[in-house]
């Protein structure tokens, strides 16, 4: 029977005396689960043992080597879990080459985070990327430096200092599932290392392949058919969902999980405080399924969770996990073993633009309906657009019998192309047939209408749609995070149809590089960008100092008389009011008066809403009159 000092006395053993004490008390809290999913995965190994004393060691060498601000920090937000899940919580998005150029560029706009009330910052992977074409640098090479076009170790160190003091957390994308062809791993065994090659999931020939290809789904059907590559250099099949350059990590062998644990401790202690974990979804194979979301996947994710909980309990992880909304709760964990700290609501991302684009928001109400209450200390992440698509397969549960149509509709809208009678500019994105939909490409502004408005009216219209989905994603109870460029109103670039390597791939659409010609208007009332900066301060400054907009806060949606209008209540005190179509519609308030959060003025009974019209109303307390 396994010693349960052995693993802990691994631990302590790099540790100087000074951190010992709170490192044993950490590890306690952490044990059960941790040896648990680890004897889970890997117990039935005869080398478990020895390699879980060897992953202790190790995690405690990182332990020892993260600096004493990091630890401070680490010590704060232990007695606070829930630190992040506050109303004055918000977050940006961006693209290190597209925002700032490289990591010095990036600390020049921590003053425009800061205006905005920037609280998180996710910068778009920053590591050294595969050469060539990369995924949007999503195919990792390295995960211990910098990519060299963006900076080195030391700028990093430097921006995450920086960030720290101006009260902002750097997230980082840890890409989980897969790394480059040309990562350290994948050369090793392309040159024959049979330990290397057992990182990777490799066929000699393509009868197990094609057994699992037919359960498994494609991700990019189009540009990248399939999900096995054949490498001349191994003379094998690899396992490549997503690109044949990225070849998926093999996690049911114990060195890809320690490596992993590793490389995430070690981008920790440069100051990174939250992990968007990539591609959560796919990390565990099994035959005769669509090898997503399986158990183990979780098992593994609460494994990394209990190491950092012992070394870094000031870090989060976010799950990326697109995924239906039933499957979305399993990514928090539960209460006797944690998971995720943060999960991406992306269905309710996308039923946000569906109700834009049906002027019913029928979609959104089931997906609120279905969206369970967080566990402690967690919280969803809201967001209008992203780096990536929208991916409508997510709104397949609630878009009812004829699904896959309807959804195909909503994607056909948002393409817009001139003459459809949309107001949207967009691009489809990997749909196979005019019939089904995998997902729709733009900046929000364009596929709002901004870019196609030609009249005051029209751009009027666009700049309320805009702020309806803002003030949704605001209020919804969730950490809401800003895609870079969306505050001022920044439209499609279709520079990448220019360059080989990009044309393929219509999600360059919605990675311009930031526009500081309309940063100069954001204060102006007149201009679109100006207008569109001065709403959405407008709302997370009155978000700020509301806590029924904290993430944990109760939700509920009134009934309406019409579906075009959402009335969602956050508590019994706040309700944002919001019109989804091109028609003026009216509510009939709950009883009593609301003052609207905005403009301070009092309404009471049946309110008028213009078209794509929001209220963000609270609730007048009655005053409490003293006897005569």
């Amino acid at each position: 029977m396994m010693s349960i000092r052995s693993p802990l006395a691994r631990l302590l053993a790099p540790l100087p005396t000074h951190l010992r004490d709170d490192a044993a008390r950490r590890y306690a809290r952490q044990e059960a689960v941790l040896l648990d999913r680890l004897g889970s995965l890997y117990g039935q190994r005869p080398d478990f043992l020895p390699w879980l004393g060897d992953l202790m060691e190790s995690v405690g060498r990182l332990y020892a080597a993260r600096a004493p601000e990091l630890r401070r920090q680490d010590a704060q937000r232990e007695a606070r879990p829930d630190w992040f899940a506050s109303q004055s919580m918000l977050g940006y998005s961006a693209y290190v080459q597209r925002f700032g150029a490289n990591l010095q560029g990036v600390a020049a706009r921590i003053a425009h985070l800061r205006e905005l009330g920037v609280t998180y910052l996710h910068l778009l992977p920053f590591l050294r990327a595969r050469a060539g074409e990369s995924d949007g640098g999503f195919a990792v090479a390295s995960f211990e430096e910098v990519d060299p076009a963006l900076g080195s170790n030391a700028d990093l160190l430097a921006l995450t200092a920086q960030l720290r003091a101006a009260g902002i957390s750097l997230c980082s994308d840890l890409i989980l599932n897969h790394v480059a062809d040309d990562h350290a791993w994948a050369l090793g065994a392309k040159a024959g290392d049979p330990l290397l090659r057992d990182f990777f999931h490799t066929y000699p020939d393509r009868v197990q392949p094609d057994r699992y290809e037919q359960t498994v789904g494609q991700v990019f059907p189009q540009a990248a058919p399939g999900n096995f590559t054949f490498v001349p250099e191994l003379q094998r099949w690899v396992w490549t969902t997503f690109y044949p350059y990225q070849w998926d990590l093999n996690y049911a062998n114990p060195a890809v999980f320690a490596a992993m644990a590793g490389a995430m401790l070690g981008l920790a202690n440069k100051g990174i405080e939250v992990f968007r974990l990539d591609s959560t979804a796919f990390l565990w194979k099994r035959e005769g399924t669509d090898c997503m979301n399986q158990p183990e996947a979780h098992s593994l994710l609460q494994a990394l969770r209990a190491i950092a909980a012992i070394v870094a309990p000031g870090v989060l992880l976010k799950a990326e996990a697109i995924v239906p909304t039933p499957k979305l709760p399993a990514y928090f964990g539960s209460d006797a073993a944690p998971e995720c700290h943060i999960a991406y609501h992306s269905s309710l991302m996308a039923a946000g633009w569906g109700a834009l684009a049906e002027e019913s928001t029928d979609l959104l109400q089931q997906v609120i309906a279905a969206t369970p209450p967080l566990p402690p200390a967690a919280s969803w992440l809201s967001y209008v657009r992203c780096h990536d698509d929208i991916g409508w397969n997510v709104l397949l549960n609630e878009a009812g019998a004829d699904g896959p149509a309807r959804l195909a509709r909503i994607a056909r809208f948002f393409a817009g192309t001139p003459g459809s009678g949309s107001y949207a500019r967009g691009a489809a994105f990997q749909s196979s047939s005019a019939d089904k939909a995998h997902g729709s490409n733009g900046m929000a502004a364009s596929l709002a209408g901004l870019e196609s408005a030609t009249t005051v009216q029209e751009q009027e219209y666009a700049l309320r749609r805009l702020l309806l989905l803002h003030g949704l994603a605001l209020s919804f109870g969730a950490l809401p995070v800003l895609y870079m460029g969306d505050e001022l109103g920044m439209t499609n670039d279709y520079s990448y149809t220019q360059r080989a390597d990009r044309a393929m791939d219509s999600r360059w659409l919605q990675r311009p590089a930031f526009d500081d010609s309309l940063l100069a208007w954001r204060h102006d009332g007149v201009s679109a960008s100006g207008r569109l900066y001065l709403g959405l301060r407008q709302l997370i400054d009155a978000r700020g100092r509301l806590p029924a907009l904290a993430a944990a806060a109760p939700r509920s949606v009134l009934p309406a008389d019409t579906p075009a209008v959402l009335a969602l209540l956050r508590g019994d005190a706040f309700l944002n009011l919001s019109n989804f179509s091109g028609a003026s519609q009216r509510f009939t308030l709950p009883a009593g008066e609301w003052r609207n959060s905005l403009d301070g003025s009092v309404l009471a009974g049946t309110v008028g809403l213009q078209p794509w019209h929001m209220l963000w109303l609270e609730r007048e307390q009655e005053q409490k009159r003293e006897p005569a």
